[in-house]
């Protein structure tokens, strides 16, 4: 039992971490089934402009035609299999007016038809096209759904959610400074840490001192008026204040108090009054993931001469690394053949949400 007699809450079990097998069930079930984030729209803001990302394995470009349109294909040619991008060098760039495979040349339009290829000119082109994915935004966020046909509307998928947070205007934010962390953890550790501030006492000591109600461990917080700062503090920030202004059309509770949402499967929203965090979680593999810290500001903000974003910056990355270094403590001890599974404590029924909305997602109880 917790405390106040409440009942622990069991945690997924051992293999949902660890498995090699579970990790190729969730590709399929999770990571190519739903909508997930790959990036902003200000990534690829001139027709021609793309950006390739990797979803769970999969290496997916997304490409801005000369309407506006965003298109997203996987990222292989149609005549070998070349891949059209290689994903190991920048993350964006631009195709130009046509999308080019480097092996043989066979070239499409930007929205993927194939327009010429070598000696097969003239009437003799095949009626083929690059493989399609879903693509769609909200909030200045991209995403793609990697089973077109299956695709549900991405609103359903993000519900209630941008009702929730539609004050802070996320589509006219512009990205500051990015810090990208490769963290030796398993993605749903790193979801469900974010999702509860039980360990914020031990792990977090600064971030407490800004915002002292995290001491208690989660429990009895109003999540969703915000969480208040200490007195005198009203941002997300090493001194708690900015000289940014905060967005204009937040509400009371806004301007002075932290939201937090988690957006499955794979974007991490901290939102303050003058700033947001974005966190992309990319997973490698059931034991690793690359993550994605932009911070996102007014534009007019950013343009101001005195622009200057280390305060949150410096925050941010303190508290991201004393988060990714008890992940990778977590996951180390989940190998434990002593390890057959954990609970959750009643202040951590947020996180234990991750397991039902895992299960349904799985096609299990969960």
């Amino acid at each position: 039992m917790g405390g106040n007699g409440a009942p622990l809450v069991p945690t997924l079990a051992r293999d949902a971490y660890v498995s090699d097998a579970v990790w190729d069930q969730e590709r399929e079930r999770i990571w190519f089934r739903q909508w997930v984030l790959v990036g902003r729209a200000e990534d690829l803001p001139r027709p021609g402009d793309r950006l390739v990302a990797d979803v769970a394995g999969e290496s997916i470009v997304v490409v801005r035609d000369a309407a506006d349109v965003l298109h997203g294909f996987y990222n292989v040619c149609r005549h070998r299999g070349a891949q059209l991008v290689d994903p190991s060098g920048p993350p964006c760039g631009s195709f130009g007016k046509a999308i080019q495979c480097p092996y043989h040349s066979w070239t499409y339009g930007l929205d993927g038809t194939l327009r010429r290829a070598p000696f097969l000119d003239g009437g003799e082109l095949p009626e083929l096209a690059l493989h399609p994915v879903a693509v769609d935004t909200w909030g200045g966020f991209v995403f793609v759904h990697l089973t077109p046909d299956a695709a549900t509307p991405l609103g359903n998928q993000l519900a209630p959610i941008p009702d929730r947070v539609r004050r802070y205007q996320l589509a006219d934010l512009r990205c500051g400074p990015t810090y990208t962390y490769e963290v030796a953890a398993n993605w749903k550790v790193v979801a469900e840490n974010y999702n509860e501030c039980y360990h914020c006492g031990p792990v977090h000591p600064e971030l407490c001192d800004l915002v002292p109600a995290f001491r208690r461990g989660g429990g009895g917080l109003e999540w969703p008026d915000g969480i208040p700062h200490r007195d005198g503090a009203w941002t997300f920030t090493m001194s708690g204040t900015s000289t940014r202004a905060p967005f204009p059309d937040l509400d009371e509770f806004e301007r002075v108090r932290h939201k937090g949402e988690l957006v499955y499967p794979n974007l991490l929203l901290s939102l303050s009054a003058e700033h947001a965090a974005a966190f992309r979680l990319v997973p490698r593999g059931p034991s690793a993931t690359t993550i994605v810290c932009d911070l996102l500001f007014d534009p007019d903000e950013i343009a101001s001469p005195t622009f200057d974003p280390s305060d949150a910056g410096d925050l941010w990355d303190l508290v991201n690394r004393q988060d990714w270094a008890i992940c990778e403590s977590v996951q180390r001890g989940m190998t434990s053949r002593a390890w057959s599974g954990g609970w959750f404590a009643p202040m951590e029924d947020e996180t234990a949400d991750i397991t039902r909305w895992y299960g349904r997602a799985m096609g299990h109880d969960g």
